[in-house]
């Protein structure tokens, strides 16, 4: 299958894959006592405001598996010396079942998974999803903003809003997007939708809303959510650091079989401390399961069928382009536009180098094996995806 292949099948491997979730159980959140795997190196202020962040966690109750050099009191402590360490160690905890969830400063989510964060708006303090900020529900502008609200009601369910309210940012695409919501819930899915402050109303909201928080969930694309995120986390340190709120939230999409939550390299202790609480509340909240029942009753109400409309670009020659022989991918390269991910990965195919796209926290990245990192990056630069 090609890669624009993949595009264009985006929502029938999202309804499959929460098929099979449903039946097989794979994606059920560990309980039982399992904690929050949380990795300590890499912040830019430093490990200590991670091991602080865990230790008022453990403080609260929470149990905590702390990834890194420093120690904290109460918390299981596994030492590991850089970042490629905690990393492996967190995926082993989740896969073994030992931690439900984890939260940590990078992770390279596959396209299709998309982070939802969580803020405190600065009018009435009310607390806001924002759907979405890191990864991409899909490289189609409706479709990711339609699968968006999705994941983001999906959450706010997992955190024990049973009928979120919902309003899509006022960017390019909403009332297309806003279109399509208001299709499935004319097929059966339950959404409710937002009414902006303003005079005019409507589920499309202002910046006023945002401050606001008019809605539960505030749909908008991740590049946008990821400016939000940082401006209504950051602005009472002047931007130094991210003061307020949970942090870029958990990957939601039919990939993502364990809650692995987004912080950033500036969220200061209070951030990551509420990151923690966030990732138990979902994993209380069942999220891996919502997800793949709120996915199937999207399928049901006719999602598919919605999202089955001509995408801005199609390239029906890259239609014969087949990968390459597939082999691990460890490294990243960055600096790419969203809208040109797929191509280069295609050039990279025809090239008969392996690769895979994805979206890491500060943008979409291609992912090759070590030994094709060089020739790949070569590659790119020659055809100006990456300078």
């Amino acid at each position: 299958m090609t890669a624009m292949s993949d595009i264009r099948n985006t929502a029938a491997r999202l309804f499959q894959d929460a098929a099979d979730m449903l039946e097989t159980g794979v994606g059920t959140n560990a309980k039982n006592g399992a904690g929050i795997a949380v990795t300590g190196i890499g912040s830019e202020l430093g490990e200590k405001a991670v091991a602080d962040a865990c230790a008022a966690a453990v403080s609260k109750g929470l149990s905590v598996f702390y990834l890194g050099r420093e120690t904290v009191s109460g918390a299981e402590n596994i030492k590991c010396m850089d970042e490629d360490a905690c990393n492996k160690e967190m995926t082993e905890l989740l896969q073994l079942g030992k931690c439900s969830a984890a939260v940590t400063m990078h992770h390279p989510f596959p396209i299709g998974t998309a982070t939802v964060g969580r803020v405190l708006t600065p009018s009435r303090g009310r607390e806001m999803f924002i759907a979405t900020t890191t990864g991409t529900p899909s490289p189609d502008k409706t479709e990711s903003l339609v699968l968006g609200a999705i994941y983001g009601i999906i959450t706010a369910k997992s955190c024990g809003i049973s009928r979120p309210s919902v309003g899509i940012l006022n960017i390019d695409g909403a009332r297309r997007a806003e279109t399509a919501l208001r299709r499935l819930r004319d097929g059966g899915f339950p959404i409710d939708f937002a009414e902006s402050a303003r005079a005019d109303g409507g589920a499309i909201l202002r910046g006023n809303d945002v401050l606001l928080g008019t809605a539960d969930v505030l749909v908008c694309d991740p590049l946008t959510g990821n400016v939000l995120m940082k401006m209504l986390s950051a602005y009472s340190s002047g931007g130094e650091r991210e003061c307020v709120g949970y942090g870029y939230g958990p990957g939601i999409g039919p990939d993502a079989r364990y809650p692995v939550l987004i912080v950033s390299r500036t969220s200061d202790s209070p951030v990551i401390a509420n990151a923690i609480r966030y990732a138990a509340e979902v994993s209380e909240g069942g999220i891996c399961n919502v997800t793949a029942e709120m996915l199937a009753l999207a399928d049901k109400c006719g999602l598919r069928g919605i999202l089955e409309t001509p995408r801005e670009t199609t390239r029906a020659q890259d239609d014969a382009v087949a990968p390459p022989a597939r082999e691990p991918v460890t490294e990243e390269i960055t600096g790419i536009e969203v809208m040109d991910i797929e191509e280069a990965t295609l050039l990279l195919w025809k090239n008969n180098i392996y690769a895979e796209s994805g979206m890491g926290c500060t943008g979409p990245v291609i992912m090759v094996n070590e030994r094709n990192l060089k020739p790949a990056l070569a590659l790119l630069n020659e055809a100006r995806y990456v300078e």
